[in-house]
């Protein structure tokens, strides 16, 4: 199971032209059209088909999450929950995220994001699956291990252990709320109305501006982030109305309120009023 791509989700959440659609039977489910959360009626009634479920796509939830009720499914079918950015891995209003694990099997997180270390990936699970995990790592998937990087994620995994990092989680979570609100208060549209993590989804429609195309003309002006579906998007995925932003990085060079709101206001300069400011002079590259 997976978040749909056109309702904000990722190619890996099994669609039809990753390998994660290609080789597994995929269920999708979607968001709430008033609310632009996950819809949990549907992700708790659509029945999987296979004995085990891989719930992909926690990560653009825009709420805490409740994992008791998807412990199993009206079958009595396990249900494994993963989460892209991992909930043991992602701050939630500084504090503990709510724990999976008693209810979920298996739980993936990547290292390189929130966690702040090398590129790749942790599996966490069950000690009953551990040894066919194992085996499907390798020598199933992987060769050769990569030594530099196993001592940078452990490098890592020592400072996640720290108290500094409790207080860099919170103050992702709060950059993020600032940044949002900024974001609204300046007239884009935050899906779901703010957020409650380290993400930010902003639909542009409003703005009559492809989330491609504003994704180039930040990146000229210095702000990194990618264009992404939203929900009930009405463009294609290659091409969709949205953008996704974060918090983490910023913070990790000591960011706060004020250089949030520094970089909300730099927003305004790509999508001024035509009777105050001018159009910066790289936009109409991107403006076809």
């Amino acid at each position: 199971m997976g978040l749909a791509l056109p309702m904000g989700g990722h190619l890996t959440h099994g669609w039809n032209v990753s390998i994660t659609g290609k080789y597994f039977q995929s269920v999708q489910y979607g968001v709430r059209k008033d609310t632009g959360r996950i819809d949990m009626d549907e992700v708790a009634t659509s029945p999987p088909r296979a004995p085990l479920a891989h719930l992909g796509g926690w990560h653009r939830l825009f709420a805490p999450l409740g994992f008791r009720g998807l412990r199993r499914d009206r079958q009595g079918n396990r249900r494994a929950l993963r989460g892209r950015h991992g909930p043991h891995c992602r701050p939630h209003r500084g504090r503990r995220p709510p724990d999976p694990m008693p209810y979920a099997d298996v739980v993936s997180t990547t290292t390189h994001k929130t966690l702040r270390g090398p590129r790749g990936g942790m599996i966490l699970c069950k000690q009953a699956y551990a040894a066919p995990i194992d085996k499907a790592v390798f020598p199933g998937l992987q060769g050769g291990p990569h030594c530099h990087n196993t001592a940078a994620l452990a490098v890592a995994l020592n400072e996640a252990a720290q108290p500094a990092f409790k207080q860099y989680a919170h103050n992702v979570v709060s950059n993020a709320k600032i940044l949002a609100a900024e974001l609204m208060a300046r007239g884009f549209h935050v899906v779901s109305g703010g957020t409650d993590n380290h993400l930010i989804l902003i639909d542009l429609t409003n703005k009559n501006v492809p989330g491609k195309v504003a994704a180039k003309a930040l990146d000229k002006a210095g702000l990194e982030l990618n264009y992404n579906s939203v929900p009930y998007d009405t463009r294609k995925p290659f091409d969709p109305s949205g953008v996704r932003l974060g918090t983490p990085s910023v913070t990790s060079r000591g960011m706060g309120e004020a250089e949030m709101k520094l970089i909300a206001g730099g927003w305004t300069v790509l999508w001024p009023s035509r009777t105050t400011r001018p159009r910066p002079r790289f936009w109409p590259r991107f403006s076809k």
